[in-house]
C-alpha cells in the first residue's frame, strides 16, 4: 500500500525510528561487537606491522662561536638544504648498495621522513620498515652516507651524527585500538542504518493513527486483534473468579 503524504514529501517520524532502534538494540549491540572483533582480527592477522627507527644529526657551520645568533640562523637555514640532499637519488642509492637490500630508491624515499624541531639545528632522520632491524640499519647508514655526501658537495662542515638509532620494539602502525574502535563504529552505523532504512520503507498500516496520518481518513471503528481479544477475555474471567472467591 502506498503512503500518501502532504506535498508529496516523506514525513519522518523520529519517535517511530527511536522505538525501532530501541526494539532492535540487541541486534545493534551485536553488530557493534562483531565489527570490533572483525577489525581486531584483520589488524592482527592480515596487516603487516611497520616499525620506525630514528637517528639524530646536528648541523654545524664553520663558525666556532656556536652561541652566535648569526651562526644559529645560518645553521637553521642549512637544515632545509640538507633535507633535500639526504633524500636525493645519489644518497639513497648509496645506502641501498651498501646494505645490499632489494628495493628501489623511490621506495626508500617514501619510507624516509626528516623532522627539524623549531628553532634548532637538529635533524631527525626516520625510516619505516616492516623489519625493525632493517629499519635501524637503514637510518644509521643513511645518516652516515648523507653526512659525508653533504660535506663533499657543499664544502661545509658535515652534519654530525649525535645519536644513532635503536631497534624499535613497538610498531608505529597499525594501531590496534584505533582499528577496533573504527570497526565497532562501522558495525554500529551499519546496523542502525539498516534498521532506519527498514523502518522508513515499511508502508504497512499498524494502527488507527497510521490510517489518519498516511491516508487522511478518520477511523470510524476498529476490529480488535484476536489474540488481544482472547487475552482480554481471559483477564476478565480471571477477575470474575477472584471477585467470587472474595464474596464467599
Amino acid at each position: 500500500m502506498e503512503k500518501i503524504h502532504d506535498n508529496d514529501e516523506m514525513e519522518i517520524d523520529l519517535l517511530e525510528i527511536f522505538y525501532a532502534l530501541k526494539k532492535r538494540a540487541l541486534i545493534i549491540i551485536a553488530a557493534l561487537i562483531a565489527g570490533a572483533v572483525l577489525a581486531g582480527a584483520y589488524t592482527k592477522m592480515l596487516v603487516t606491522p611497520v616499525y620506525r627507527a630514528t637517528s639524530t644529526m646536528l648541523v654545524l657551520t664553520k663558525e666556532t662561536t656556536l652561541a652566535s645568533l648569526a651562526d644559529l640562523q645560518l645553521g637553521s637555514q642549512l637544515t632545509k638544504d640538507y633535507s633535500m640532499l639526504i633524500t636525493s637519488r645519489t644518497v639513497l642509492q648509496a645506502v641501498i648498495d651498501e646494505l645490499g637490500v632489494d628495493t628501489e630508491y623511490e621506495d626508500l624515499r617514501e619510507a624516509v621522513s626528516i623532522n627539524n624541531p623549531s628553532d634548532t639545528r637538529i635533524l631527525e632522520l626516520s625510516v619505516e620498515n616492516s623489519d625493525p632491524q632493517l629499519a635501524q640499519e637503514l637510518v644509521d647508514t643513511l645518516a652516515d652516507v648523507s653526512s659525508e655526501y653533504i660535506g663533499d658537495q657543499m664544502e661545509v662542515v658535515p652534519p654530525k651524527v649525535i645519536e644513532n638509532a635503536i631497534v624499535p620494539e613497538k610498531p608505529v602502525s597499525p594501531s590496534m585500538t584505533r582499528n577496533v574502535v573504527l570497526g565497532a563504529l562501522a558495525g554500529l552505523v551499519l546496523a542502525a542504518g539498516v534498521v532506519v532504512l527498514m523502518t522508513l520503507m515499511d508502508d504497512s498500516i499498524k494502527s488507527e493513527d497510521d490510517i489518519e496520518r498516511y491516508l487522511g481518513l478518520s477511523t470510524l471503528a476498529s476490529v480488535p486483534d484476536r489474540k488481544d481479544y482472547i487475552s482480554d477475555k481471559k483477564d476478565n474471567q480471571s477477575r470474575r473468579r477472584r471477585k467470587r472467591r472474595k464474596r464467599k
